[in-house]
């Protein structure tokens, strides 16, 4: 193939940022630009270059068409009970939406509730947030446009299926939270955020408030019940407790640590701007998750003093921290991972064991386990169970079942039984195999593992490899079903490898803590040994070797690429946090100071600056060349804004693309109508996943077996 002729993008060589006496260059700040006409030509050529080269991929279409064979099979989600009836999404198979059932009985004939789809021609528009009032009666829901975290709300008579004329407008980060006399909701606004609001925009978050609307009134009506105006970073979330009788206001100014504050809700009173709250949580130390109430006691999960998680119970009346009281003890090995109250006196606890869930039922009064049910190797993805209903439903998936539905009346003595079995058409699940390994990292931590083969696997090397990673802000990457990664590794015979690399949650915050602030490197270590371990255990070589992350995960794989970019084939990273001296300048970016600090800081810049994708790209020694590289991201992304991916493509094409060693592609695709990840259509999805693994096969001179 003829060497890529890359755009040359203008370098502005005046634009240098002093950073605690050390000056650094910043010559594309104007990428940072959105609506730019030249950032938005730089756009157009890298796109232009990117969509040929995916074009020539011979099995393009192929891939395309295996992936929506595949991808054409019903999906469901947890009936869950609001009112007298019972609700639940469904997606025939190919819809760009999953639609909203609505059902008298869970034997009866479902019908439609609402469907998104309706909503926009091409599917851009999704349901990011929604809940029921307590009597079931009114549906209040947040649409997103174009993936952007920005939503407005609507309301839905359940009853008449009439829609009423309200729509909340800058809504962002927020819960839809009902009083219990289903009058109206709290949800969270940036009222005084300027210039547009669409998810295209840079511009900083600030001043988040939590309003209060009552449903058949002007959004203008509205009060604000709770704000910070002394602290414009903090977000804030709410939660009507399950008695009705008490308001927990919840405060993050970053992705950890929240404060608590609480006040009560009286009936017949209205509720008033500037709520009188109590604190019970006045320093950023540790997380808090409402959970339910015992009477006047709150019960929390926390990780205060219980890096593994722990309920703990306090008294509304009575909060001094000396009385807490623990009800369910940290785990010494296991996480609690989520805790939902069921059934008048009981809740479910779900656990995470060596990355896999464990799910029990236990008693709320003394936390006393009553029973574990029965699951195999892989992940709860679904539940839904409420305080008042003594049924509960819960989703099981892994990387080989797309989805069971299991439902049990807890007050029955019976065991689950399968509600739903979701099933893949032409998917026999018995050819392939789940393997679990523990490999060593570069400083001796055992790192756990998933590999996924076929059955019949032979293991001399020949095997590309596509490798997943993450690595960050406490977040667990466990067993899930995915289309993409079977087309994988059925028809390239390959292997798919997820590490759970350090800065993840799936140890508990000690594991979390290792990969975050001056531990980051651990996480690129990890990553990089774990290719190390496929190679040296000859699942696959180098030369075929995938590695792919999106969002932190796609800082890691660009981090990883400048630090051995001789260790791999390909690398996709997708909506990749690339300028870590700057990231927190734009949209919510400033809420990451706490897994990465900051370059305000000159202790962090120093360590930012290590590994920042952005300020690392150096010519490789000798005859290496950097990988194959496909960097992804879209133009309504407002969680990690388009610019870190433009700014990173043109220094990669400016610093490598001219020299006579690099042969591999160094290429971007930047969508259109698209965010983050959230709400995706199914169409972009498939899309999207078919550039990808055409991407593989065109750069690595794979053949994509049909």
């Amino acid at each position: 193939m003829t060497k890529i002729q890359y755009p040359q993008a203008r370098r502005d060589e005046s634009v240098v940022d002093n950073y605690h006496g050390v000056e650094i260059a910043d010559p594309y700040r104007w990428l940072e630009d959105p609506d730019s006409p030249e950032t938005k030509a730089f756009i157009d050529a890298q796109n232009a270059i990117t969509r040929p080269y995916l074009a020539a991929c011979k099995a393009y279409d192929s891939i395309h068409e295996r992936l929506k064979q595949l991808w054409d099979f019903p999906k469901f989600t947890c009936p869950a009970k609001h009112g007298e009836k019972y609700y639940f999404y469904k997606n025939t198979g190919l819809q760009n939406q999953s639609v909203l059932y609505v059902q008298d009985t869970l034997e009866s004939e479902p019908r439609v509730f609402l469907d998104p789809n309706t909503f926009s021609e091409d599917g851009t528009v999704a349901i990011n947030n929604s809940s029921f009032s307590e009597d079931g009666s009114i549906f209040a829901y947040g649409l997103s446009k174009s993936g952007s975290d920005w939503s407005t709300i609507h309301f839905l008579n359940a009853k008449t299926g009439e829609k009423y004329l309200d729509i909340l407008e800058k809504v962002k980060f927020s819960s839809i939270t009902w009083t219990h006399d289903n009058r109206g909701i709290f949800y969270g606004q940036y009222r005084d955020q300027q210039g547009k609001t669409d998810g295209s925009e840079t511009s900083s978050n600030r001043n988040h408030k939590l309003c209060y609307h009552v449903v058949g009134t002007s959004q203008a009506d509205d009060v604000v019940a709770v704000e910070f105006p002394e602290e414009p970073l903090l977000r804030i979330g709410a939660h009507v407790s399950d008695c009705g009788n008490w308001l927990i206001v919840t405060a993050r100014k970053d992705c950890r640590d929240n404060l608590i504050y609480f006040a009560p809700l009286k009936a017949g009173v209205p509720i008033s701007n500037n709520l009188p709250l109590t604190q019970i949580v006045d320093k950023l130390e540790a997380d808090y998750d409402y959970v339910t109430n015992i009477d006047n006691k709150a019960v929390f999960r926390t990780n205060k003093n219980a890096p593994n998680y722990k309920l703990i119970a306090v008294d509304l009346l009575d909060y001094g921290q000396e009385k807490w009281v623990d009800l369910l003890p940290e785990h010494s090995d296991n996480v609690l991972d989520w805790v939902d109250a069921v059934d008048g006196n009981k809740f479910i606890a779900c656990y995470i064991q060596d990355v896999k869930n464990v799910l029990q039922l236990h008693c709320l009064n003394t936390g006393k386990v009553l029973r574990t049910f029965p699951l195999d190797l892989g992940t709860i993805i679904g539940f839904t169970g409420k305080k008042k209903y003594s049924e509960i439903f819960y989703q099981f998936s892994s990387f080989l079942t797309p989805g069971i539905i299991y439902t049990i009346d807890l007050q029955k003595d019976q065991e689950p039984r399968i509600w739903r079995e979701i099933k893949v058409k032409n998917f026999d699940a018995s050819l392939y195999k789940t393997s679990q390994v523990f490999y060593p990292s570069k400083d001796g931590t055992k790192i756990p593992m998933f590999i996924v083969t076929k059955k019949d696997a032979i293991l001399d090397g020949s095997m590309p490899a596509l490798l997943y990673g993450y690595g960050g802000f406490n977040a667990s990457i466990q067993p899930t079903f995915s289309v993409t990664r079977l087309v994988f590794i059925q028809h390239l015979n390959g292997v798919l490898a997820i590490p759970n690399v350090r800065g993840g949650g799936e140890y508990g915050e000690r594991w979390h803590n290792a990969g975050r602030f001056f531990n980051k490197q651990n996480v690129f270590d990890d990553f990089q040994y774990a290719a190390k371990y496929l190679i040296d255990n000859k699942y696959t070589t180098s030369a075929k070797l995938t590695i792919e992350g999106a969002s932190n995960g796609g800082l890691a794989v660009a981090a990883c690429i400048n630090q051995r970019p001789d260790l791999f084939g390909a690398a996709i990273p997708i909506v990749g946090v690339m300028d870590m001296l700057r990231f927190h300048k734009f949209t919510i970016g400033s809420a990451w100071v706490s897994d990465y600090g900051s370059s305000d800081d000159s202790k962090h810049f120093q360590n930012l600056l290590k590994y920042s994708p952005l300020h690392n790209v150096r010519v490789p020694p000798d005859d290496i060349q950097y990988p194959a590289t496909l960097l992804l991201t879209a133009d309504h992304d407002d969680r990690v804004v388009p610019l870190h991916t433009l700014k990173l493509t043109a220094t990669l094409q400016y610093t490598l693309g001219n020299l006579p060693k690099q042969t591999n592609p160094l290429l971007a695709k930047i969508d259109t109508k698209a965010g983050h990840g959230g709400g995706k259509p199914t169409m972009k999805i498939i899309e999207e996943n078919t550039d990808i693994l055409a991407f593989i096969v065109q750069s690595l001179g794979l053949e994509f077996k049909v």
